[in-house]
This record gives C-alpha cells, structure tokens and sequence, in this order.
C-alpha cells in the first residue's frame, strides 16, 4: 500500500490521536450524528466553522416548536405574552453565565447585535482619562493578532484623546522590577484586549495572562495605572471551554453563531461587575430609561446593567433561541471539553499529514502558518492557515486554490480572515507592502492574491463540533489529487518511499485521482509559425485561424483604419468563427451568424435571468440543469421561444411594456443593484416545475442602467461609463480556438479521452469565438477590431466551476479547472472581457458578423507608441 495512502486512513488516524484527545463523543458515532443532524450537507466538506458553524436539525425543531406553542411579546410590555419573554430572557442570561461557570452576582450578560457590536459598547462606554499636560491619561493596548473588530476601537478612543498601543505577542514578558508605591496607587482605567484564540492561526493565547496582567506581574506596556483585561473569546468559545471563575476578565465578548450556527446577529457582552457600574452611557434609546424629559436635559438609566446598554427592544426570539443552542450543544456531545477534544484530534491529524506531503524534489507541498506544533489543545484550536507552494516553492494563490476545492465541494476561506495583524505577521508583509497592494487594487476580500510575487493572504481550515474524520480524509485527498497527482511523485517522510502517481489511483467519497508519470503523458501541442513575420504595422496583431498554404495576397484594415498588406508569407487575418449570445443568463447559448450589437451589448445577451422565491439569481453553481433551457428570438416576430426536454414549448414577447407590470424588483448581480420586473407566473410555473424548485423569469428594465467597473486592470478610467445587462463583469467575452485546443491536450491526459472542440468551446459561454495561430495571444491585447466595431479590454474572465458543466448534459468534471490552472501556470484565467470602446461610438446599425476580420492591438506595444506612430507603422 502506498504510504500517502494508509497515512490518509482511519487506523492512522486513530494511531496519532495526541494524548487526552478523542474523537467523538461516546454513544453516537460523528458519523452517525452528522447524518441525523446534518443531512442537508448532503456530500459537501465544510470547513470554515471559524467563519460560522452549522446549526443542527434539532436546535432548529426545538425552537420552532417553542416559538409555536408560545406567544412571545414585547418585553418591555406588562401582558402576560411580554412577561413571558421577559422571564425566557433573564433565563436565558442565567444559563449564558452558567455556560461559563459564573454567575449573576459577578458578571452582567448584555446582550448585542454580535462581537463586533459588543466591542465598539466596551471602547465608548469605558472610563477613559483623556491625555492631558498635566497627567498621561489612559491607554488602549491591543495585541497585534487581533480581530479588526478589536483593531478598530482606536477609531473611538482617538476622538477621545486616549492613546492606543499595539503589542506583538512576542512581546508580552513578565515585568522584571517591583513597582513603585507611586505607581501601585495611580488609578488611571488602562484598557488591555487579546483573542483567547488568534482567528488567524488557531494559536490559544494564556488565559492565565488576565490575572497576571490585573495584578502587575505582566505588563504590556510601562505606565502606571489601573489595568483592565478584554478577552476576545469569539473564536474561542465555539470548540473550547471558558471558566470565568479561574480567569475572570473584565469583559468577554462572544457571538452565538460561531457556538451554534443559529441565531445569526447576535452575541453578548460579559461585564465583569466590578466595572460595570464605572462604563459611561451617553445614548440612551428605547427600554434604556427609568426615567427622562423630552424639553431638558435629564434622564436617569435604568438600575440593571444589563437593560442600561441594551438599546431599544431586544432580538428576544433571537435570543430564544440561544437557550435551545445550548441545550443542543450539551445533549448532543457532552460538552465543551469535549467538543475541544475532539476538534483538536481532527485538527492534529490534518496537520500532521499535511506537513509531510512533499513533492519528489522534496519541496513542501504546504507552508504552515502557525505558533505551535499542534501537540497540545491547550496551546492550539481546530485551524489550520497555510499557502500551497508548487515545486518550486512559489506560492499558488489562494484564490486558485478557493476555486480547485470547490470542484471538490470543500468548503474552506481565503484572505487574511479580518486580522491583518497575524497576516502581516506569518506571511512577512510589512506596512508599506499593505500601502502598495492597496494601490494596485487589493483590498481585503478580494481574489487578487499575489502581488509581485508575494502572497497578500492564505487558505484557513477550521473544524467545527459536527466535523468528521472523513472531512480531514477528504481536504487530504484534495491536496494530493490537485498537488500529487499529476507529473509527480509524491514523497513521503515518515515511511522514506517514493510513490509513483502511475499508481496512485483511487476512487474514494465520489471523486478519482487518476494520474499518470510524465513519460506517460503525450507531447505538448506544438504550434509552429514559420511565417511569423509580418507587415503589419507595430501595435497590430493580425493573427490567422490556419496557415492556408498558397495564400494570395491581400489588402487589409488596421485598427486605426489605416489599409496594411499581408504578404504571402505573412499570417492570415484572424476572423470571427462563432457568435452566441445567452438570452436567459446561466441557460443555453444561442448562436447566430450575426447580431445587432447595442450599448449593452449583443442585443438581448442576458436580458432575463431565473430567480429563487427570494429574488436571488439561481445560475448553474446552484442548477446545472439550467443549461438545458434553450431560448431561441425570432426578431422578425419579435419574441423569444423557450424550450428543455419533457416540456411544452413557451415563449415570451420581446416587447417590453407588454407584459410589464407596475412593480419593479431590485435583484443584484455579482453584488451590483439591477432593476428588474416578473414575467408572469405563467414563466414562473414553467420553470418551477422544470428545476422542481419555485422559481421565477425576471427582466432587467430597460430604462435602468447599470454601469460597469469605472476603471479596467491598468487603473484608466473611460471616458464614458459603458452600460452593462445582467451579464456578471463586461459587454462581451472572447476566446480564441487555438486556446482552447491546447487546454485540450491537458484534459485529454487527464480523461484518457479526447472530447470534441465544439463541447469545449460551449463550456466557457463566450459571445465571441475567434482562432490565432498561437494560444493565448489574446491575452496581450489591449484594443480589438472586429470590422467597423471597437472595443476595449477590460482583463481576463477568472474562471470557476461552471466550466466543469457539460452544456449538453449538466454533467460535471471537475478535470477541467484542475487542466486549466495547470495550462496557465495556476491561474484558471481563461478568454478576455470587453467593452464598447468608449471613443469609439457605436452606429445605429450596428452589427457582428461571423467571417468578420479581426486586429488587435498588443498591451505592451501599445502602450510604447504614440497615436501617431501607430498610425505610421
């Protein structure tokens, strides 16, 4: 057996379980509970339980069924119904300190819209001294691998004169002299905050640090006052226990659906009582006041701390339901101990197994990014931050690999996770690298992941309560089939063996790695060009489908508009070989051999789009069987006729205010505003009953404009803002044939089958296809003419995993995105957007045409030369 293989089963798994951890929970196996609990993930890997946990079935029965035989009012009411929820709520505070083995008589449980929401009550309602002349006021420290929800109150305490201070870990030493008496009386409030557990990194900060840094042994920074700790516990309460009585902090934030996956939008704020009566209100909103005047300046708060900063009427369903969290969580493992044992043996073995997987020159397959070696719980929680490295040891951005896993339906998060602190940490980002990404376009969220060759952020997994080892076995198998299985051997530390990827075939949890050495693949397509030079004018590309042997000369048309000659042995112009436009956004292509080309585009290209009872667009991520759905327009009669097998023909007219009611929807499009109408429940129906889901067919409005990106990858901004439809990014998308058949060997290596160039060409949707003597020509170009019209480049479509889809079938194959990102140097960049060029106005009659020539101007040549000198060749 090949070691990589028995280092990926459950025997070993078991074998390198750490002391003191476990896997499971007693009775149930995890695989038993997930399947009672957690059906609806069906064959899906989730692994961003750091992000936000699954709720259970049975958290959200119980609370369904309560909220049915109850009736819960206003708490601030005096009903029987708002008694109720008053009473459930108080309940509720007694079981939230419970969970944290404390009570009412030392901490106050106020409930918040989240973490983030308790964080920014603690930096206003703390007693700051403001600096002054006379006396250093007070001090807001925070340790650099914090949250930017922890980061961010210095926004607050700056408006308030108050200093803040960050700390590196490294930084926080054991005071080494005796303080003065001075000193020990000074009682200026100083503020420390820390993550009990880095969101980053998964390292678990000492919580024996809050008594030590109250009593002086450890100290942050050298002033004299008062200190008070913040323990950010909202990545550390979901897989680990807190005990307040041991380490009381002085607050503690948390947020409920990182503990239970429901309710979202809700978390708390423990206040030990000690400040409590010290934190300053200054709003005071409904529910707050026992007593205020609405012509002059009194108002008296409430005595309960809780209800003082507890601003209007509380989420109470919402909080409800965290008592039915609680009582799953316990009921369901036994506890938070075990919960964290139990993450952490998922956790371990995933990093021990990740750590070892090196390529056959030995290089890492991974860069960890961690504090500890993942030996102990105590030390580290269930989250693994790393960089996929090529053999070469350059790093594999993390969108490429957010994309490769979600062939896999792994679920994991990439960036730098709100915590560029612990980013610029691990990753050796300094200031002024943050400053520079900024201005070439990164911005935290993004899926610009490497800039001048360094990575900007990583892949974070993380285990949840309900996580199984066949999660950490399958994000395994992911990393060996993308990384190991190719042109590979894979090597394996801990048995000293060299597995040939001839062998290493597997057919496991519904994918196969089948691979192959590199003497076992076929040759590269070899494309020559003899007849490589030209005469056409600089900044021109003029490139041929064929190289057609006895080739006349021929006058042609740069793109200045200037007459230019191919000689005989020059390259024939590159024409249009296909048009299709997409009626129905996500449904199937209709071609055509010409087209009327308007402001938005080819004219009626995404016009319409399905959408779920929400309004949300459904495309073929969420449906593959949408391309199935074949519309077909008849502009002469002025409709468009649908059709998919097994059901009747249908058709909607063209024309506009036909069918369009009053009411207008408001839908988004890759985050943009779109102004939409229904077309009818008749369309409704149809589709519903197609996809066996209620669905509905919406339009875009035609009086409504949405504008594209103001600015293209060269940061340029055109001189008019073009219009887009429902499309996701640009007007039009183009790719070359010649693109397409080399990405074809690849997939021909992976399949061991060849598949037909049309088959291939439809799984990328574009509305122009065109051919060049070599592959990826397209990707220089900057400005296209096709005959009359021009257009601007607006960058590369960044592909997903729709083009794993068969457009004929609804079938996915994942070997398509993994053949790409291999193709193009691990980018699954693919085909070029454009634009109406904004200086180029369109005619009223404007048409695209297949046969059409086809120039191009090059990015980098283009940007060398002048107008003038373009013009002149």
């Amino acid at each position: 057996m090949e070691p990589w293989r028995e280092a990926l089963s459950f025997p070993a798994f078991r074998s390198r379980l750490p002391r003191g951890a476990a896997y499971g929970y007693g009775g149930e196996s995890p695989r038993a509970l997930r399947r009672r609990e957690f059906a609806r993930l069906g064959g899906m890997t989730y692994l961003d339980h750091a992000g936000a946990t699954l709720f259970p079935q049975s958290l959200l029965k119980t609370f369904t069924e309560d909220l049915s035989s109850n009736i819960y009012g206003n708490p601030h009411s005096q009903s029987i119904s708002s008694k109720l929820t008053y009473d459930t709520i108080e309940h509720v505070r007694y079981r939230l300190l419970q969970h944290f083995n404390t009570t009412v008589e030392d901490y106050t449980a106020i409930f918040t819209s989240g973490c983030t929401s308790a964080l920014r009550l603690v930096a206003e309602a703390f007693p700051w001294v403001p600096e002054s002349p006379e006396e250093p006021g007070s001090r807001f420290c925070y340790l650099t691998d914090s949250h930017t929800s922890v980061v961010g109150m210095r926004g607050i305490t700056a408006a308030m004169n108050v200093l803040s201070v960050p700390v590196k870990p490294a930084e926080m030493v054991p005071r080494t002299r005796e303080a003065g008496a001075e000193e020990r009386n000074c009682q200026t409030p100083l503020l420390f905050c820390y993550p009990a557990q880095s969101n980053f990194s998964g390292t678990k900060y000492p919580l024996a640090w809050i008594e030590e840094i109250k009593s002086g042994k450890l100290r942050p920074i050298d002033v004299p006052g008062k200190w008070f700790v913040l323990l950010d516990a909202a990545s550390f309460v979901g897989t680990s226990p807190l005990d307040l009585s041991t380490h009381p902090a002085d607050f503690v934030p948390v947020s409920f659906y990182k503990m239970f996956g429901f309710p979202t939008g809700l978390g708390a704020l423990l206040v030990k009582n000690e400040i409590a009566s010290h934190l300053r209100k200054t709003y005071f909103g409904g529910g707050t006041a026992a007593a205020y005047l609405a012509g002059t300046d009194f108002y008296s708060p409430r005595r309960s701390i809780a209800e003082r900063f507890e601003d209007g009427t509380v989420s109470f369903l919402d909080i409800i339901a965290v008592k039915h969290g609680f009582d799953a969580l316990e009921r369901l493992t036994g506890g938070m101990e075990n919960i964290k044992q139990h993450t952490f043996a998922l956790a371990h073995y995933t990093y021990t197994v990740l750590s070892t997987l090196k390529y056959a020159n030995g290089a890492p397959v991974v860069r960890i990014y961690s504090d500890t070696d993942f030996s102990s719980a105590d030390f580290q929680g269930p989250i693994i931050n790393f960089n996929v490295l090529d053999e070469n040891g350059e790093i594999v951005g993390y969108s490429q690999v957010d994309r490769l896993a979600g062939l896999y339906n792994i679920h994991v998060r990439t960036g730098c996770f709100c915590n560029t602190g612990a980013c610029q940490q691990h990753l050796g980002i300094s200031n002024e690298d943050i400053k520079k990404n900024l201005q070439a376009g990164h911005v935290c969220g993004d899926d610009i992941d490497v800039v001048d060759g360094r990575p900007t952020g990583s892949v974070r997994i993380s285990f949840g309560y309900m996580s199984t080892f066949e999660d950490a076995q399958t994000f395994l198998k992911f990393i060996i089939a993308t990384r190991l299985c190719g042109c590979n051997t894979l090597i394996c530390p801990s048995q000293a063996e060299t597995v040939s990827p001839a062998a290493a075939s597997t057919k496991e949890n519904g994918y196969t790695c089948d691979t192959k050495t590199v003497d076992e693949l076929p040759p590269q397509r070899i494309i020559t060009d003899s007849q490589a030079n030209t005469s056409s004018p600089p900044g021109v590309t003029s490139v041929c489908p064929q190289l057609a042997e006895g080739h006349s000369e021929r006058n042609t048309t740069d793109i200045s508009g200037n007459s230019t000659e191919v000689p005989q042995s020059g390259r024939v112009p590159v024409t249009v070989t296909n048009i299709y436009l997409y009626p129905i956004k996500s449904c199937a292509a209709f071609e055509v051999a010409q087209w009327p080309v308007g402001n938005q585009g080819l004219l009626y290209d995404r016009s319409w789009m399905v959408v779920n009872q929400n309004g949300v667009c459904i495309t073929q991520k969420q449906e593959p069987r949408l391309c199935l759905v074949h519309p077909v327009i008849d502009l002469g009669k002025n409709v468009m006729t649908i059709e998919a097998e097994g059901m009747d023909l249908i058709s909607v007219s063209l024309e506009e205010d036909g069918e369009r009611p009053t009411s207008i929807c408001q839908s988004k499009v890759c985050s943009h505003r779109v102004q939409t109408y229904s077309c009818g429940e008749r369309l409704a129906a149809w589709f519903s009953e197609f996809l066996g889901r209620q669905c509905y067919l919406i339009r875009q409005c035609s009086d409504f404009q949405r504008n594209a990106k103001q600015t293209h990858e060269k940061g340029e901004t055109p001189a008019v803002a073009a219009s887009l439809s429902l499309v996701n990014e640009a007007q039009y998308l183009l790719i070359n044939q010649t693109s397409v058949l080399q990405l074809s060997d690849q997939i021909t290596a992976r399949l061991g089958e060849s598949l037909p160039l049309q088959k291939l060409i439809h799984r990328f949707r574009a509305n122009i296809v065109i051919s060049t003597n070599e592959p990826f020509e397209e990707d220089q170009w900057d400005e296209v003419a096709i005959s009359s019209l021009r257009f601007k480049v607006m960058g590369p479509c960044h592909r997903c995993l729709v083009i794993c889809i068969d457009q004929q079938t609804g079938q996915r194959n994942k070997e398509f995105l993994q053949s790409l990102a291999s193709t193009k140097n691990r980018k699954t960049n693919f085909g070029i957007y454009l634009m109406n060029h904004p200086e180029r106005p369109l005619s009223i009659l404007s048409t695209l045409s297949v046969g059409s020539q086809v120039l191009a101007v090059e990015k980098n040549i283009a940007h060398s030369l002048s107008p003038e000198e373009q013009q002149s060749g």
